[in-house]
């Protein structure tokens, strides 16, 4: 069965598939279409940006039958350029919704668990010993487990802690708030939104970024938007590769 390669936006889509806008099969936001690339069958999707266009997206292109898994390509912020650099590519194996749960005047991200009601449970998969895990405002996964589940290349790529916003970052105080709350690497617009619906409906995941600016930054001030698409498309090529083996790597 194909996987399902999705991202925000057409740009990026293209950009990680190796091939110019006007290659991509035209169709509406959110539709998935049939596609070829680096030796794969493909199902691609353009979102949208934000959580919303993604979870509609993603909800729609579960209710077909030969999803195998879903591989999010994008670009993202980075809250530390020290570590996580301009151009640099990361595997994300969390992500955290900041802006769900009970949320006060000054508050730079919300209380999940003060409002009291979970968004839902994950399931284990089938022969997985423990218990259902209560969703709050994060999801974690296994990046070794999930690349190997759909046979593709770990490569050499270091994983981050991700934040999922509505609203993005605009400024450094704020951006230091919440990099300190959370212990974030990278921010971003749709991840949670899609790791949360593959691990309720049990599909493998799988989160690429390239960073393309500071959090808090804006252009063209600490932002390299192209290098981070080139990136975006060398570490797909790397990761669709057939025959490679999911060797690790940082």
């Amino acid at each position: 069965m194909p996987i399902l390669a999705i991202a925000a936006t057409a740009r990026e889509l293209s950009a990680a598939l190796g091939v110019c806008p006007e290659r991509l099969p035209e169709q509406p936001q959110g539709a998935v279409a049939p596609f070829t690339a680096y030796g794969r069958e493909l199902l691609v999707c353009v979102s949208g940006l934000g959580v919303i266009n993604a979870g509609l997206a993603l909800g729609a292109a579960l209710t077909r039958d030969d999803v195998e898994g879903v591989v999010c390509l994008g670009v993202a912020g980075s809250f530390d350029l020290s570590v996580h650099p301009l151009g640099c590519v990361r595997l994300v194996d969390r992500e955290v919704w900041p802006e769900y749960g009970l949320l006060a005047t000054g508050w730079c991200s919300a209380d999940a668990t003060a409002l009291g009601f979970a968004l839902g449970q994950v399931h284990r998969p089938e022969g997985e010993a423990g218990p259902d895990a209560v969703v709050w405002d994060r999801v974690v996964w296994d990046v070794s487990a999930n690349l190997t589940r759909l046979g593709l290349c770990l490569g050499p790529w270091a994983t981050a802690k991700s934040l999922t916003v509505s609203g993005v970052t605009a400024d450094a105080e704020r951006a230091g708030l919440l990099g300190a709350r959370h212990q974030a690497g990278l921010e971003n617009m749709e991840g949670f939104a899609l790791a949360y619906g593959c691990a309720v409906s049990g599909v493998p995941f799988v989160e690429l970024r390239a960073v393309s600016n500071a959090v808090g930054a804006r252009p063209p001030v600490s932002w390299d938007l192209p290098g981070a698409l080139e990136s975006l498309g060398l570490a797909a090529q790397r990761l669709f590769e057939t025959g490679c083996g999911t060797g690790g790597g940082n």
